[in-house]
C-alpha cells in the first residue's frame, strides 16, 4: 500500500527517521497485530502500537475494567469501570485514528479458541497475567510460525523479549521457563503490588520491540534481537540482555 497524504503528514516523525523511513511506515501499515491481555502492559502497548500505525489490531482480554486498573491502564476512566476492557480497548483505537482497524475479542484464550484467534497475525504481543495463557500463546504462535513478543512484571522487575521458535535456531518463551509454569495460578499485582509508571514503561519498550520485529527487511531498525531477553531492574535503574538458549528438549519447539 502507499500512504495518504494525510498519513504522511501524520507520521512524518517516523518518515524522517532513516531508521524507519517511508519503506518501514508502510510496513506498520500493513501489519497485523494481536494483542493479548488489555491490562496493565497491554494498555501502553496499545497506545504506541496505534501510535506507530499498526494498520490492524485484534484486542483479546476477557476482563472487565475495575476502579483499581484505573492506577496503570491509561486508556481507561472511572466511566469505563464494569465494561468490558477489549471492547472499550477498541473504542479508544477508533477515537484516536480512524484509519486503522480494531477487532476485540471479549474472551479468554483456550486451547479451543486459540489458533483461530492468532492466524493471519503478523505478529503476537503477550501482556497477560498468568502463565498458562502466556504458555498456550507461545506453544500457538510455533505451530503458526508466528513470531512473538512476551513482556511480563512483577513489582519492580520487568521482562521484554521477541521469540521466534518456529524457526529451527530459535528459542521459544518454553525454552525460557520450561514447564513448571504450566499452571492458571502465579503472582498477582493486587497481592504484590505494582507501579503503574513500571507497568507503562514495560508495555511501551514491549511496543518498541515489536515494532523491530515488524520492519525486518524493511527497515535498518528492522533487528529482531530473537531470543535476547530484557531484563529491566526499576529500582536501579538499569537494563542488561541474556541469551535465551534453544532447548532440544523444548516440547513446543525442540
Amino acid at each position: 500500500m502507499s500512504l495518504t497524504t494525510d498519513r504522511l503528514a501524520r507520521f512524518a516523525r517516523h518518515i524522517v527517521l532513516p531508521e524507519v523511513g517511508g519503506t518501514g511506515q508502510v510496513a506498520l501499515s500493513d501489519a497485523h497485530v494481536v494483542l493479548v491481555g488489555c491490562g496493565g502492559i497491554g494498555s501502553p502497548s496499545l497506545q504506541y502500537l496505534a501510535a506507530a500505525g499498526i494498520g490492524r489490531l485484534t484486542l483479546v482480554d476477557d476482563d472487565v475494567i475495575d476502579i483499581s486498573n484505573l492506577q496503570r491502564q491509561t486508556i481507561y476512566t472511572p466511566s469505563d469501570v464494569g465494561r468490558p476492557k477489549a471492547e472499550t480497548a477498541a473504542e479508544w483505537v477508533r477515537r484516536f485514528d480512524l484509519g486503522l482497524k480494531v477487532e476485540p475479542v471479549i474472551a479468554r484464550m483456550g486451547t479451543i479458541n486459540a489458533h483461530e484467534i492468532l492466524s493471519g497475525a503478523d505478529l503476537v504481543l503477550d501482556g497477560c497475567d498468568n502463565f498458562a495463557t502466556r504458555l498456550l500463546v507461545s506453544d500457538t504462535c510455533v505451530e503458526l510460525g508466528i513470531p512473538l513478543t512476551s513482556a511480563a512484571i512483577g513489582r519492580f522487575q520487568g521482562q521484554v523479549a521477541n521469540f521466534a521458535g518456529h524457526l529451527p535456531d530459535q528459542a521459544c518463551y518454553r525454552c525460557f521457563v520450561g514447564d513448571a509454569f504450566d499452571a492458571v495460578d502465579c503472582d498477582t499485582c493486587a497481592a504484590d503490588g505494582v507501579l503503574g509508571a513500571m507497568v507503562g514503561m514495560v508495555g511501551t519498550f514491549a511496543a518498541m520491540q515489536a515494532m523491530r520485529v515488524l520492519l525486518a527487511g524493511h527497515a535498518a531498525f528492522g533487528e529482531p534481537q530473537f531470543g535476547t531477553l530484557h531484563l529491566i531492574d526499576g529500582m536501579a535503574p538499569s537494563m542488561r540482555p541474556l541469551k535465551i538458549a534453544k532447548d532440544p528438549a523444548c516440547k513446543a519447539c525442540g
